[in-house]
């Protein structure tokens, strides 16, 4: 019988948050253009696959774990030759929420080596160089599936192929509305990072070491280890305020104190190469008093008062007092894998750690609860519990965007396999002996004079 799978999970970091990853003997399996498959990512991403689905035939997901790098990699290799630029700004951001789910797990940063393997550096350039060939994959692969759609009549028929005694059961999901408070950070904070940064430009300009000042002092996770240098970058790349004082700057130049959304720099320009330029900086980042927390926390617990006896509804409380992005939609809160509305106990744990969602009742509102926001930035949080979807056998009637979205995922994945099929015929192709009868891969990897199977 077919089974249907609801949630398509691609494994595509295999750097993925896991605790003392097995060792493996290295080597590379397989080659797509300039890039590679090495053994240990199979095996990382297979352990991933025993620890959240169970033991499976390791032969046949193996094979699907090879198949689906593969084509990231031909995605990768794509958008290498077409040049497409990926911004270091945005693998960042990508790269901090990882670090602090790392850090989160390892219950503590001193404590990353002992659960990982790495140093919280290590790590972190781990995650730079998988996440930017993943976001470069994601970019190709959505230029490619952009005009891709599915009809209500294709959903089900998507959803009819399969039988109804093999239909998942979907966990228990919940529909949740939030209200953040972020503490304003207070002037004098402000004023006191502006004038430490402002000292430390004045030590540069007297002679004193840029790099090794970015080392001793730099917030920047992503660059301080490395004298705070960030690279060669164009503009667009970088957030206006930094990019504007970076391409003013002449080479060896060091800017006034720049304010953005991530804090305080000070810039050095190192090389200036056609449009790009390489500069390195150090960040400062002003911290949250412990009062005005408590205050945002004082607020929230008065408001969780008010919500409970009726005085005010959530969604105008939520558009009057929130700073989080959910307070447009009056507090409701999309689930950032799928965009849709529903949570599972998992996702909802990650977003608000400190609530306990399992016990509580439709209609029901937390206490003031302590967060870290998308921007590493202290703040907190209510959350209400709107509806509570029971664990049940997928159907349209309550799954129906659910299936909509896998019967869409299946249609752009029937497209991308199409396309590598086109693609592999002119690519440089290498799959080593113990994989090169994998069965039921989508795409015909042999095809083409530049396929090379060992042979």
């Amino acid at each position: 019988m077919k089974k249907i799978t609801i949630i398509i999970a691609a494994v595509c970091m295999c750097m993925a948050v896991q605790a003392q990853p097995r060792q493996v003997v290295d080597g590379i399996v397989a080659v797509v253009g300039k890039t590679i498959v090495r053994h240990s990512d199979i095996e990382q991403a297979y352990t991933q696959v025993r620890l959240h689905q169970g033991m499976q035939n390791a032969k046949v997901e193996r094979c699907k774990l090879l198949e689906n790098m593969l084509v990231s990699k031909l995605l990768v290799h794509k958008g290498m030759i077409d040049s497409v630029e990926v911004s270091e700004d945005q693998v960042e951001r990508e790269v901090q929420r990882y670090l602090q789910a790392a850090v989160l797990q390892a219950g503590g940063k001193d404590k990353l080596r002992q659960v990982f393997n790495y140093s919280y550096d290590e790590l972190h350039d781990q995650y730079f160089d998988i996440l930017h060939d993943r976001i470069l994959s994601q970019q190709v692969e959505y230029e490619l599936t952009q005009n891709v759609n599915v009809t209500p009549a294709e959903v089900a028929e998507y959803f009819a192929q399969y039988d109804a005694d093999s239909l998942p059961e979907i966990p228990t999901q919940y529909e949740v509305s939030e209200i953040v408070i972020e503490p304003t950070v207070s002037e004098a904070e402000r004023d006191r990072v502006r004038e430490e940064l402002s000292l430390l430009r004045e030590r540069v300009l007297k002679g004193e070491n840029f790099s090794m000042l970015a080392k001793l002092y730099s917030q920047d996770p992503g660059s301080a280890s490395k004298g705070g240098e960030l690279g060669f970058f164009g503009r667009g790349q970088m957030v206006g305020e930094f990019e504007s004082a970076a391409f003013a700057l002449k080479p060896g130049e060091v800017s006034p104190v720049v304010e953005t959304q991530f804090g305080f720099h000070i810039i050095q320009l190192i090389e200036r190469r056609g449009n790009t330029i390489n500069a390195r900086h150090i960040l400062m980042q002003p911290k949250t008093s412990s009062e005005d927390l408590l205050r945002a926390r004082i607020t929230l617990d008065s408001l969780a008062q008010e919500l409970r006896q009726g005085s005010i509804t959530f969604e105008e409380a939520a558009k009057r007092y929130s700073d989080g992005v959910s307070k447009n939609q009056g507090g409701s809160v999309s689930n950032p894998m799928d965009g849709g509305s529903r949570l599972d106990k998992e996702t909802f744990n990650q977003l608000y750690p400190g609530i306990g969602i399992v016990a509580m009742d439709e209609g029901e509102v937390s206490n003031a609860t302590a967060i870290t926001t998308n921007e590493n930035k202290q703040a907190y949080c209510l959350v209400k519990l709107n509806k509570k979807i029971l664990a049940h056998k997928a159907n349209l009637t309550d799954d129906y965007d659910r299936i909509y979205n896998a019967a869409l995922q299946s249609a752009k994945a029937k497209k991308v396999y199409e396309w590598c099929n086109r693609m592999v015929r002119t690519t440089y192709v290498r799959i080593s002996d113990e994989y090169k009868d994998c069965p039921g891969f989508q795409v015909d990897w042999n095809q083409g004079s530049l396929y090379d199977n060992n042979k």
